[in-house]
Parts: C-alpha cells; sequence; structure tokens
C-alpha cells in the first residue's frame, strides 16, 4: 500500500526542492540568518550540479519574489545569438538539439540580479555547497539517474565536435551514473567559483565568455563574445488572474504562464467535480494552449496581446466553446475586445517561486571543454514559419515554457507554487490550483493527487489513481485516454498559514522534499 508524504510544517522557514541536497543547502542558508531569497540562490546553484539535465549553468531562469509587501518578477531567459537567423536554424538544425538551439544563458546573471535586490548574505557563500558536491562529488539519487540513462542513450546517437565533451563530462565510462553511485564535476567546481567571485562577470565578459565564444567558433556555432556581452536580465511586473476568489500570478511572455490564467478564467464559476470537472479541465486547457501557442513571442520585439487574453469578455467567449465533448480548438482572436522548480520562504515573510531549466534534458548537448557545464537549447522553442510572432530570429527570446507561480488573497500572500515538465507546467499550475482551491486540499495533498496530461488532439494521459469511473466518464466524452504513459511533472508548494509560520509540499514523484524550521 502506499502511504502519501504528509505536509511539512514549519515556524520560521522552508525550502522546497526536487532534490534533497538542494533543498538542505537552501535550508542552511535560513538557519545562518540568510534570506529566503538567498536560500533560492543556494538551492538553485546546488541544482545544476545535483539535477544536472533539468538545469544547468548554462540554462536560464524565471523568478516572482515576494518581498513581504509587493511581488516583483525577473525574466533571465536570454536571447538568440545574432547571427542566427530563421534560415540558419532550417538549414542546420539537428533536430531540438545542438548549436542552431543555443540562446545566451540567463541564469547566472539572474542569481546575480535577484541577489543585488534581495541578498542578504555575500553572493559567494550561496555557492558553498554547489562547489563542494561538484568537487568533491554526492550518491546520484534514484529519479535523476533514471533520467540521466535516457540522456545518454539520446546523445549517443549525435554526432559531430559540438558533443565531444558533454560525453566525457557526463558518463563515467561511457555510461550514466547509477543510482547510489559518486559523481564529481570539478570543472564545474572551478566554473561556480569564477561566478561566484565575479558576480557573473567572468561568464559574460571575462574568461568563461571567451572560452564559450571560441567553441562556438570551432565547432560551427553562432555564439560571440559580443552576444554574452550584450545580455540582460529584465525586471517585469507579473501579471494576474482570478480564480476561487484569489489572485494567481504568473510572470507575462515570452512565458507560456498566460495559458494557465486563461484556462483557470474559463473554469472560475464552474463546477469541477467528477469525471465533469476533468473533462472541463482539460477542455479549458487545449482552448488555452491554442492560444498561447498561437501569441506568446517576445514582447520586445513583437506585440503580445497579453491583457486582451486576460480579459472577462475574452474568456466568457472562449468559455462558451467548451462543450460536452473532446474537441480540438483553434486559436482565438483576443485582439476583438527538461525544468527544476524551487521555492522558499523565511521568517520575515519572504517568499520566492524560482524555475530553471536547460529544456528537453540536459539542453542542446553542447558543453564548453573544461568548464563542466552544458548549454540550454531554448532556441528550439522559435517557430520557422516566417509569419508566426515567434519565429527564430537574431536577439530574440524564444517562447518558453518555464514558468513559476505565486497565489494571493485580497493582496495578502498565500505563497509560491511551480509544477516543472515543460508543456506540463500550465497543466499542473490549474490542477494543483483546483486541488488546493476547490478540494481543500494542503499542499502535500494536493501534490499527490493523480494528474492527467494533454499534449495534441484528443488523446489525453491520466494517472490511473484517478480510477475506472473517471476514466471511463473521460472516455464518454470522447476523449482518447491512455492510463499512465506520460510524464506529470514535478511540483513544489509553500503557503503561508493565518497563525505565521508555513506548510508545505514536494513532489512525490521526484526524488526531493520540504525542509523546514
Amino acid at each position: 500500500m502506499n502511504h502519501p508524504r504528509k505536509p511539512l510544517y514549519a515556524p520560521h522557514g522552508v525550502a522546497a526542492t526536487t532534490q534533497p541536497l538542494a533543498a538542505a543547502a537552501a535550508a542552511n542558508v535560513l538557519r545562518r540568518g540568510g534570506n529566503a531569497l538567498d536560500a533560492a540562490l543556494a538551492a538553485a546553484t546546488t541544482l545544476t550540479v545535483v539535477q544536472p539535465g533539468s538545469n544547468d549553468i548554462g540554462g536560464d531562469l524565471f523568478a516572482i519574489v515576494w518581498d513581504g509587501h509587493r511581488l516583483h518578477g525577473l525574466n533571465a531567459s536570454g536571447r538568440s545569438p545574432a547571427g542566427l537567423t530563421r534560415e540558419a536554424v532550417a538549414e542546420n538544425r539537428t533536430p531540438d538539439r545542438g548549436w542552431p538551439t543555443v540562446t545566451v544563458p540567463g541564469a547566472p546573471a539572474g542569481w546575480r540580479d535577484l541577489h543585488e535586490r534581495f541578498g542578504s548574505l555575500p553572493f559567494a557563500d550561496l555557492f558553498a555547497d554547489a562547489i563542494r558536491y561538484a568537487e568533491h562529488g554526492y550518491p546520484v539519487s534514484p529519479g535523476v539517474a533514471e533520467s540521466w540513462a535516457k540522456a545518454v542513450a539520446q546523445q549517443a546517437r549525435l554526432t559531430g565536435p559540438e558533443f565531444e565533451e558533454w560525453r566525457r563530462v557526463w558518463t563515467i565510462g561511457g555510461q550514466a551514473p547509477r543510482a547510489g553511485q559518486r559523481w564529481r564535476n570539478p570543472d564545474a567546481a572551478r566554473t561556480l567559483r569564477l561566478i561566484a567571485d565575479s558576480r557573473a562577470e567572468a561568464f559574460y565578459h571575462g574568461e568563461i565568455a571567451r572560452a564559450l565564444a571560441d567553441h562556438a567558433t570551432r565547432t560551427g556555432g553562432f555564439l560571440t563574445t559580443d552576444d554574452l556581452a550584450r545580455h540582460t536580465s529584465t525586471w517585469v511586473e507579473p501579471v494576474a488572474g482570478r480564480y476561487r476568489g484569489h489572485q494567481v500570478w504568473e510572470l507575462p511572455p515570452n512565458g507560456q504562464g498566460v495559458a494557465a490564467l486563461l484556462a483557470l478564467h474559463l473554469l472560475d464559476g464552474l463546477d469541477l467535480s467528477g469525471a465533469d470537472g476533468v473533462h472541463l479541465q482539460i477542455e479549458a486547457m487545449k482552448l488555452a494552449f491554442a492560444d498561447a501557442h498561437a501569441y506568446v513571442a517576445d514582447p520586445e520585439l513583437v506585440p503580445v496581446p497579453t491583457e486582451a487574453l486576460l480579459s472577462r469578455e475574452y474568456a466568457a467567449r472562449r468559455r462558451a466553446e467548451i462543450g460536452e465533448t473532446a474537441a480540438e480548438p483553434k486559436p482565438g482572436d483576443p485582439a476583438r475586445g527538461g525544468t527544476v522548480y524551487l521555492c522558499t520562504a523565511d521568517s520575515d515573510g519572504m517568499m520566492v517561486s524560482l524555475i530553471q531549466s536547460n529544456y528537453m534534458g540536459f539542453g542542446s548537448y553542447v558543453a564548453v571543454p573544461g568548464y563542466g557545464f552544458g548549454l540550454q537549447n531554448r532556441g528550439a522553442g522559435f517557430s520557422l514559419d516566417p509569419a508566426h510572432p515567434n519565429v527564430a530570429a537574431p536577439g530574440k527570446r524564444p517562447l518558453h515554457t518555464i514558468i513559476p507561480g505565486f497565489l494571493t488573497r485580497d493582496g495578502e500572500p498565500v505563497g509560491p507554487f511551480g509544477v516543472m515538465g515543460g508543456h506540463m507546467q500550465p497543466q499542473g499550475h490549474l490542477q494543483l490550483l483546483v486541488r488546493t482551491l476547490d478540494e481543500g486540499l494542503d499542499p502535500q495533498a494536493a501534490l499527490d493527487a493523480p494528474r492527467w496530461y494533454w499534449h495534441a488532439g484528443k488523446q489525453v494521459h491520466v494517472e490511473p489513481a484517478y480510477g475506472e469511473p473517471v476514466l471511463a466518464g473521460l472516455r464518454e466524452r470522447g476523449h482518447e485516454v491512455v492510463a499512465g504513459g506520460a510524464f506529470f511533472g514535478y511540483g513544489q508548494a509553500i503557503w503561508r498559514l493565518p497563525d505565521g509560520g508555513y506548510v508545505a509540499g514536494s513532489e512525490p514523484r521526484a526524488d526531493g522534499c520540504a525542509i523546514g524550521y
């Protein structure tokens, strides 16, 4: 018999991540007097070492921070190289991998920019656990080992000089490390020290930048020192949706958070009990994805109708399109009117919702010789349709799947939440909030509950724990139901308690945990 996890209750602070060593690194910072942002950065840097593949130094980052009074958003995603055109991607793309998919990594600058505004402990101190695990090693956790083995098998099919370093760094005798096997990455330890000691200047203007550009020149890449030097994070205002008397906050495009908000708008006020409720959730999510995939792009370069997509009038029009049977919707017209996720909270009320990623598991499979880290493949998120707002172009941010979330009620914080997993992320946000606000579950029970996953057409993957009555009800409504057979995401959540302190949950499908004090 499976025994679900119990929620964590803590009086002062909490850290919840997908890997226990990263959660412990964050909790250690909280105990030393660091704040929630310090703890989040300790976890984020540690995760690049103890959960490689899902994220890395060469990935991107998004964050929402409640500073005790208001929300702040940081978009630390990178832009495409100046030499990367739609034609170059179309001609050279190794499907979803290799140099044509590499955009400028934004995570190191994101760590620095978050710390500059909100940090309290010295920046370099927050890298201590990450550097220690990289230098001296750690036993690989079971879930990480499983995904690592799949990545090694996939990478073996790639050929070219740009992929050779990856095999050297991330295999042991040509194989992925087994669960419990000790793994070290001393090159990553040196890179992390360079970033820590220079506040990321070495990555964008110094030694690491030159190494990245040199490797690109030698192996057919597009990245240059000018591309790295031009990189900047962007502080943004989070956008809100409403659901069951609460405000749900996401970051604006180029992320897909608007898909979660639009789906919640369609469902607000509807009865979601039983198989009908699951059907309604799936259909609302389909409509929201149709719009997100049609309109989300880099708002610095193309207009994105975020306000119109989230208007009450538009939600009412789209809600009317939800029928009694499974549909394959098209985008509406709003103009008419591979990741890690972590969250932290401290004794002063600061809370952080942070997500960082390579994308698609180990990203591009391009690694820089001697530096122990790989580069993301976020450029795979671009469209090759010249008429699409998200078409590949120089200096552009692609559509991003990674989205941190935050929940408030009447201007007061409830807490940070997120569910990582590519296309699963808005679906996971929706399902976590339905479990919380419709069913009244605590964060751990909400994460334990079975999930569904939709990708395309009428097929929907459903975890068998839903039970046969729900699965049969979905089939009656025209859904092509597959029991299991998909990745249902990894989530974390921390809610503030009315009498002080926090209650937290951590994903039971992953290796991680929530740690409090």
